[in-house]
């Protein structure tokens, strides 16, 4: 395939893998395809080589000496200039409660060891546009609850809220559909795109770090849980 970036601004990925012949492999492979690769061996790098310059997205492998990459992504998304930071993490472990862990702990995405590299090249690309700056669009808002799209801020009330780009997608399409109930896999399709494989209990991961970020202490919770239907922008829990 060709550069998909050829004259136009590389984005730069954060591999942190402790493996020298996958991360070769991947070095290669991201390259080819025309991303900017900065590498980092361990967690404590990790964190260094953010602080020092910001990536687009970060390839995170859960297994690291010093410091996990759990706890690495959990330090990132305390940080204020990285709580919105794209993360795939990458696991060997295949236990479902590890991979909710890892969404939990704030990873954007998953993939485990071993992967077919044209799926994570997939993963990656529908995590950037996730992630990248939407062009304007304007205001979209339901009860207190506002998103200015052009400056790409949400905010309830007096409060700005700090979303990551896959929170950022849901609530922009809940917002564009105030009201309408959508399954697990028609958000899956709207937010994740029909190309990417993700199963259906990773919306339930996010629409709980959605919740979190948007109902305040006190605040009627505006995310509805149809039972056996799905999710909704509504504060009408009756």
């Amino acid at each position: 395939m060709a550069d998909a970036y050829a004259g136009a601004a590389r984005p730069t990925i954060l591999v942190v893998e402790d493996e020298a012949p996958l991360l070769t492999l991947l070095r290669y492979n991201l390259e080819k395809q025309g991303f900017n690769v900065e590498e980092a061996a361990d967690g404590q790098e990790a964190l260094m080589r953010v602080a020092e310059a910001k990536p687009d997205l970060v390839l995170l492998d859960w297994m690291l000496p010093a410091l996990s990459g759990i706890e690495v992504c959990r330090q990132l998304r305390r940080r204020p200039n990285t709580r919105d930071l794209p993360i795939i993490m990458v696991t060997a472990r295949t236990e479902d409660q590890d991979s909710v862990r890892a969404l939990d702990m704030g990873a954007d995405d998953y993939i485990t060891k071993p992967f077919v590299m044209d799926s994570l090249l997939a993963r990656i690309r529908a995590l950037l546009r996730r992630s990248a700056t939407v062009t304007a669009k304007g205001t979209l808002s339901y009860r207190d609850l506002t998103m200015d799209q052009d400056a790409h801020r949400v905010s309830r009330g007096p409060r700005a809220l700090h979303l990551g780009p896959t929170e950022y997608r849901l609530l922009e399409f809940f917002l564009q559909h105030p009201g309408r109930v959508f399954t697990r896999e028609q958000l899956l399709d709207a937010v994740w795109g029909r190309d990417i494989h993700v199963e259906p209990r990773t919306v339930d991961v996010h629409i709980r770090r959605l919740r979190k970020a948007v109902n305040g202490e006190g605040e009627i919770d505006i995310i509805r849980t149809v039972r056996s239907a799905g999710y909704a922008l509504d504060a009408e829990q009756g």
